[in-house]
């Protein structure tokens, strides 16, 4: 096993780059900066924000890093990581720390809030006092289950009551200079125009924690005993949430919902805020809303997602899925080993006995809900291909009927299948048929759908990953899609 292998897991370049429609890592974009892995294999905090220089008559440009900068903690030597043993908390609720520090040494906890804070894409909101770090024990795996819920407390944060709801990072940094993520929500009942479910469900299917070459599986990967990575076949099928997401500690894919935030708050939305787990277990009131946004890779969902879904759209709310191949597995949720609900993440795809768990596979397909459903992987970025140019969601966008908005088919693709039952509907139109070519060169389509439901509520999928990164991701901003999805929002919000 070579180096360069090591040197993957080292850099958390592995864990972030499955599936990743751009190919960088979670998020770059929130400062501005395109490069997120330096040339050590290190990765360039989100939040460093270098002081910048003038030069006389020219721009500003970065001043450039020095070796004191922060490092990235990883999987191998375990620097710090770390988790929460909660899922997301309102204001005046406490959420809980568990911390591994290696070697022991004391630790801080740097909690920004994500969203448009004069162009930047977080604001420091608190800091912790110094912690005392211990190197907890190894993580507890039982058939391919990795689990850390057996970790001391480390720290305990009672949220002020005054705080915004929101989508939270917090930042643990070592007293020797090495850092981590634990990503975080703070939710709570008040009554808003849009519910922002971020998917933890899902994000928690792809973690590889710890990515070592040794214990970590996710629903996709595992190791074998020289350090091979294997595949679904050999993967996990339950994962726990009691324990850190992999590399830099933050999930696969969780800049598409950052992208969404940023621009959603720098235009003034209304948002409430919760989790995938708070809409599966009913913990929010989906009909009190009147759109639901799901602003990120959404794949996995538990029948009380659906339900709870299905009954908000047929009493006029909104949906509004804002990336694609959303829905396609189903999944059921459990206990930790200590009886706190929602901890563990069961799927078991297609290994072994038990009821089929594509949603397609037992006459439920997701176009029943969405409107569309997933075909297929997109190799490379494609263009969208404007139709059906006289929608109002096109309106004052300067899309022309036929027009390509480059790059905006990528990562993976949805579509309308004829064969698949359609939902009850007033009205329905499909807003883009966009050709491409998948991996073994065979031509394709990607379509957005739009339906309105008899109750009235609007079901909008964008059936691209690449829609969120077009509102605000630095080198994929599209002023059509920006107004695109203003045009939906509105109309959602102001009822029309």
């Amino acid at each position: 096993m070579g180096s360069e292998h090591i040197r993957r897991w080292e850099s958390g370049a592995l864990a972030h780059a499955v599936t990743d429609p751009f190919g960088q890592g979670p998020v770059p974009w929130l400062r501005g900066s395109e490069t997120y892995f330096d040339d050590t294999g290190h990765v360039v905090p989100w939040y460093v924000d270098p002081a910048p220089q003038t030069p006389a008559g020219g721009p500003r440009v970065p001043a450039p890093r020095s070796s004191g900068d922060p490092r990235s903690a990883d999987d191998v030597h375990g620097q710090i990581k770390g988790f929460t043993a909660t899922g997301a908390v309102a204001p005046g609720e406490a959420i809980d720390f568990h911390v591994t520090v290696d070697p022991p040494q004391q630790f801080s906890v740097d909690v920004y809030r994500i969203g448009h804070y004069g162009g930047d894409g977080a604001a420091k909101i608190t800091t912790s006092p110094r912690l005392s770090g211990i190197v907890q024990h190894p993580p507890l795996a039982a058939d391919r289950t990795v689990s850390c819920h057996h970790w001391w407390l480390s720290w305990r944060l009672q949220v002020p009551s005054y705080w915004s709801i929101g989508a939270y990072v917090a930042v643990l940094t070592t007293a020797d200079g090495y850092r981590s993520h634990v990503p975080f929500t703070v939710r709570d009942d008040r009554p808003a125009d849009l519910l922002l479910l971020l998917p933890d469900i899902t994000w928690q299917a792809y973690n590889l924690y710890p990515e070592d070459g040794r214990t970590g599986a996710s629903l996709y990967h595992a190791w074998d005993a020289s350090g091979r990575l294997l595949g679904e076949r050999d993967a996990a099928t339950t994962v726990s949430f009691d324990r850190p997401y992999a590399g830099a500690g933050l999930p696969l894919h969780v800049g598409h919902a950052y992208d969404f935030i940023r621009w959603a708050e720098r235009y003034g939305y209304d948002l409430a805020y919760a989790d995938a787990r708070d809409l599966h277990a009913g913990r929010v009131d989906p009909t009190r809303y009147r759109g639901l946004v799901f602003p990120g890779h959404d794949e996995y969902w538990s029948a009380g997602m659906r339900r709870n879904a299905e009954h908000a759209r047929d009493h006029g709310t909104s949906l509004v899925f804002l990336s694609a191949n959303t829905m396609y597995w189903q999944v059921e949720l459990g206990p930790s080993p200590s009886g706190v609900p929602d901890r563990l993440l069961t799927c078991r795809k297609r290994r072994g006995p038990g009821r089929p768990v594509l949603w397609r596979e037992i006459d439920r397909p997701e176009q029943q809900l969405v409107g569309i459903q997933y075909a297929g992987r997109v190799p490379e970025p494609h263009p969208l291909i404007v139709r059906n140019a006289g929608h109002w969601l096109w309106e004052a966008t300067g899309a022309q009927e036929g027009d390509g908005i480059e790059g905006l088919v990528a990562g993976e693709a949805d579509r309308y299948f004829p064969r698949a039952p359609l939902p009850d509907h007033q009205d329905r139109i499909l807003l883009a048929h966009s050709p491409y070519t998948d991996g073994e060169g065979v031509l394709r389509h990607q379509e957005t759908s739009l339906y309105r439901a008899p109750s009235g509520a609007l079901v909008f999928a964008s059936g691209t990953f690449a829609w969120s990164p077009a509102l605000d991701r630095p080198g994929h901003v599209d002023p059509r899609v920006q107004r695109a999805t203003a045009n939906l929002l509105d109309r959602i919000c102001k009822r029309d």
